[in-house]
Formats: structure tokens, sequence, C-alpha cells
């Protein structure tokens, strides 16, 4: 039973999704507003939330017409999505918070990804955790752009950090630029301005720290990250090309520069060790 202080979440219906409710749910009618026609965002606590998705998912199978199954989908549907914007970041305490992203490569196909999770860090720090998980070396210059705003490290970038209008991403951390409902969120990260490796970073959630579980983690992910200074996704592709026939005349020079390469292999274990080595610290090195 909700308490009178339990915070209350938006759950946007249509009429017949209302009416739908109310079939099972009749206690909920004087708040459902069943005489408007048009779509309503209503207001329930969370634990109201929940008891409407659980009643609605046990009647979908019992359903006597598409119409009404396909209104009670959508009845589960937007309740789910309300469940997950009230777990919002707020809602786990500061050091139990893990932060999960999905980053791809973008121009290259089979995708090459990699699902990682970390506690709460600065955007340097999520750099490198994603050198790390993908496999590259951090051998060249790297930015974010978050909703418009591009971040850098200024002694990196100092040539151009305030004529491009950078912000400082050695001191802004992950719950500075995150949605605090908690919602999926995706921003850009480009490494090698030469080769120009873009990637999407999708921030899937906010989850609660696993009790003996290290962090930061690689969950997942598919195929190999390319050698560096390859040449883009255009001279990635003709390295493939290359170095899957014995025959073409680039061949050998490709095997000269850096031996065999499987694209397909991908270890998340060892995506993970190295993500917890990190890397070498170039200020200390230099």
């Amino acid at each position: 039973m909700a308490m009178p202080n339990d915070p209350n979440f938006p759950l946007r219906l249509t009429q017949a999704q209302r009416r739908a409710v109310v079939g099972l749910l009749p206690d909920l009618s004087p708040r459902l507003g069943l005489e408007t026609k048009n779509q309503r965002t209503l207001q329930f606590t969370l634990a109201e939330i929940e008891e409407i998705a659980q009643a609605v998912r046990a009647a979908v199978p019992k359903a006597t017409t598409g119409m009404e199954r396909n209104s009670l989908r959508h009845v589960v549907e937007a309740a789910e999505k309300a469940i997950q914007q009230s777990q919002g970041i707020a809602r786990i305490p500061a050091g139990d918070r893990v932060f999960q992203f999905r980053i791809s490569l973008r121009g290259i196909t089979p995708r090459i990804w990699r699902r990682i999770q970390t506690k709460d860090c600065t955007l340097d720090k999520l750099h490198e955790h994603i050198q790390t998980a993908m496999g590259w070396t951090n051998s060249h210059l790297h930015s974010f752009e978050i909703r418009g705003q591009r971040f850098g490290d200024p002694m990196l970038m100092e040539e151009n950090f305030e004529e491009l209008g950078y912000e400082d991403s050695t001191s802004t951390k992950l719950s500075d630029v995150l949605p605090k409902s908690g919602e999926s969120f995706r921003f850009d990260y480009e490494y090698d301005f030469g080769d120009r490796w873009k990637h999407n970073v999708l921030f899937e959630g906010c989850l609660r720290a696993d009790k003996g579980i290290r962090y930061p983690l690689c969950v997942e992910g598919e195929r190999a990250c390319p050698p560096e200074d390859v040449g883009g996704t255009y001279g990635y592709r003709e390295y493939l090309e290359a170095m899957a026939d014995p025959e073409h005349e680039e061949h050998e020079s490709w095997m000269e520069w850096r031996g065999p390469f499987d694209p397909e292999a991908f270890s998340a274990e060892k995506a993970t060790k190295a993500m917890r080595r990190g890397l070498p610290n170039w200020r200390e090195m230099g």
C-alpha cells in the first residue's frame, strides 16, 4: 500500500487504455479521468504503477480481441517506462551507483561494440575505460560531445581548448552530465582526429553495485578493435580485404606492419583486466 508521502510519477494513457485499467483495478477509477477522450498524463506512486503493470501483464494472454490485447500491451509498456524513469540516479546511494554504457564504433559492419559498467568518475576516466575496453592504445587526441558541448583534456588540447569552447573532461563527472532520471542517453566520443574514429556512447541506466564485484567491468561485446593508424573506416576495410587474401598486393606489407589479425577476436574477461590496469599516466611519464 502506498504511504501518504510516497512520490508520484507520470503515467500517460489513452482513454481506451484507462478503461482497460479500470476493468482490472476498479478502485483506481476516480483517478483515471475516463470522461476525457484524449491521452492524459496521470500521477501515481511507484507502488501503484507496479500494481497496474502486474495486473495488466497478467491480463494480456486472456484478452478476447486483438484490439483489447494491443491496448493492454501498450499499458504495460507505458507502466514499465514509468517505472524505469522513477528509478532515477538519486534512488541509489552515491557510493553504490554503477553506470552502464554501450560503446559502439560507427561506420563499420558488423558492429564493433562493448558494454561496460563503472562507478561515478570523470569523463577523462571514462575515456580511459573506453580506450582499454575497445582495445585502443591512447596514442592520439580524443574528445566527447554531449548536448552540443565539447569536452577534452585542457593539457592535451591546449592549442584549441579555449578557441573551440571545450569544457574540462578531467573535472567533469558522469553524474554532472547524465540524466538525473536515469533514462537512456546518447553522446559522442571521438578518438584520433586524423583517422576520426567516432563512437556512439549510450548510457543505458544506473544500477546498484553488486557486492563482491570490482568495477570497472566489461560485461560483453563483439569483434576486435581496428589497429591504430590503419586509416579510419575506409582504411580498415582495405586492410581487412588485404589480410583476408594472401594474394593481395598489400598482404605482405600489412603482415610485416603488425602481423596476423583476427577481426572477430574479443574477450570480455581480457577487456575487464585491461580496464582495471588502466592506461599509463602520461603526465608522470612525460
